[in-house]
């Protein structure tokens, strides 16, 4: 009774302190820093507050934050001001991240029986590649190849995203929770879509919002690609017709990502189709889909995207300096320019064959799996690799194993998620953009958790209605 009695003491004077913190913060800030500052600081105790009472709010606060924070320029790093190119940037589901983890980490510390990391099949991959991009940037900052805060930074931006499936694992529940936090998820998708065709009459490429001066399309289409493999994975397995039809609206997202013109898009677009005509059970729609598209194709796809498409090598019509050419093709200047950088990589990277250069340590690389090997060698990629094969083995277990329709749409379209986004990470640095990782991420936990969630409500309803031979 005493002990009962204590928790709850203890739960209600965390948060009085918390207000009582923020209160005297607020009144000796008043005069000393800017009033944005004072109510950003003010936002984010209020979350802090809203997740410890409310894990769950927690998550729909940094859903509804993942493609709709604003972005801040901290610092630069070798004169960028882009966060893929070394930019060292903030955003507020930034803070948002650290603050719900930390009213997580309030959480599980009153309420022992929570437990602070859930065992999960991801566990090991995502401790030892946290592990190797420690190793790899301490020996960068040893041997002088990492400097100033950039490695430091970008580790943590790195490791950030894990604390998003592990909230996500450790506060999801039960099936109902799991449907309200996909809602969430495809409600985002619908507004940001929105917002994308707004953009359209303009003739810029399509961006997600708050994307700074210059925009980043390619974050926009690995983004809608990602949530096509789930919206087509709900379409072709829920069993509610009623959710199928409002899920077939969705797909007017297909529109945007268009207008992105982001060539690494349509290569993880058109890897995503053939991964659903390898694991999907409709392959008869979807063989019809393709033929139909194939011969439609040349009639409705936008010419502004055929120009994009078809600039890869008919900029030689128009030479520049340093253009590669391939096959006697000589390619557009961005396509040349990644080329150089594997190139460059191929004799660079024997240098430091095993940890890398560190985070940070190489010069700017759009490409992921590039990347991942400059800068943690090839124990780093080795690790990266069975990452990203344990959350595929992951989705496609889930698919195949859960009995909620829900459960295997959301195993499939992140089976199928992981290879549309590696495809898009040929020719970008997919698996660090905050925009494509937080929704990756949450989608994984969930994923994670089906089959788990499954078991737990089969037992309970065991014990609720036992067998007459449990009975007996």
């Amino acid at each position: 009774m005493r002990a009962a009695v204590a928790n709850t003491t203890a739960k209600l004077l965390i948060p009085a302190g918390i207000l009582l913190v923020a209160a005297i913060a607020v009144s000796t800030g008043l005069v000393r820093f800017p009033q944005y500052y004072l109510l950003a600081g003010v936002a984010l105790a209020a979350v802090f507050i809203a997740s410890f009472v409310s894990p769950e709010a927690g998550l729909y606060i940094l859903i509804f934050s993942m493609l709709f924070s604003p972005e801040i320029i901290a610092g630069e790093v070798g004169g960028s001001r882009a966060t893929l190119e070394r930019g060292i940037t903030l955003r507020l589901d930034d803070f948002l991240i650290a603050v719900i983890a930390l009213s997580w980490f309030a959480r599980t510390a009153l309420e022992h029986g929570l437990g602070l990391l859930r065992r999960t099949p991801l566990n090991r991959p995502i401790a030892w590649y946290v592990l190797v991009m420690i190793l790899s940037t301490v020996w960068g900052y040893m041997n002088g190849l990492v400097h100033g805060i950039a490695g430091l930074f970008f580790t943590l931006k790195l490791i950030e995203y894990f604390f998003v499936y592990f909230m996500t694992v450790n506060i999801l529940r039960d099936k109902d929770h799991a449907r309200r936090l996909v809602l969430a998820l495809l409600v985002t998708c619908a507004l940001v879509s929105i917002y994308g065709l707004i953009q359209i009459p303009s003739g810029a490429r399509v961006t997600a919002p708050f994307e700074g001066e210059q925009g980043e399309p390619n974050t926009f289409g690995g983004y809608i690609v990602l949530m096509l493999s789930l919206i087509i994975s709900i379409i072709l397995l829920h069993d509610n017709p009623r959710v199928k039809g409002i899920t077939l609206l969705l797909l007017f997202i297909a529109f945007p990502l268009l207008f992105s013109l982001s060539r690494a898009s349509f290569l993880a677009l058109i890897a995503m189709f053939f991964a659903f005509l390898a694991f999907s059970p409709r392959r008869g729609i979807l063989v019809l889909i393709l033929i139909i598209l194939a011969l439609s194709g040349p009639f409705i796809i936008p010419q502004v995207v055929k120009d994009r498409i078809k600039y890869t090598w008919e900029q030689s019509y128009f030479p520049q300096p340093g253009q590669v050419e391939v096959f006697g093709i000589r390619l557009d200047t961005s396509t040349s320019a990644r080329i150089r950088s594997y190139q460059e990589l191929a004799r660079d990277w024997i240098k430091h064959p095993f940890l890398g250069h560190g985070i940070t340590g190489y010069a700017f690389l759009d490409a992921q799996f590039a990347r991942v090997l400059a800068e943690t060698g090839l124990v780093g990629l080795g690790i990266f690799l069975w990452l990203l094969a344990s959350i595929f083995r992951v989705g496609y277990k889930t698919y195949r194993g859960a009995k909620t329709p829900l459960f295997r749409a959301l195993g499939l379209g992140l089976a199928v998620g992981v290879i549309a986004l590696a495809a898009h990470s040929v020719g970008t640095n997919t698996f660090i953009i905050v925009r494509i990782m937080e929704p990756f991420w949450l989608l994984t936990g969930i994923v994670v958790r089906s089959l788990e969630v499954e078991a737990e409500e089969e037992e309970q309803v065991a014990l609720a209605f036992p067998s007459p031979s449990m009975v007996s």
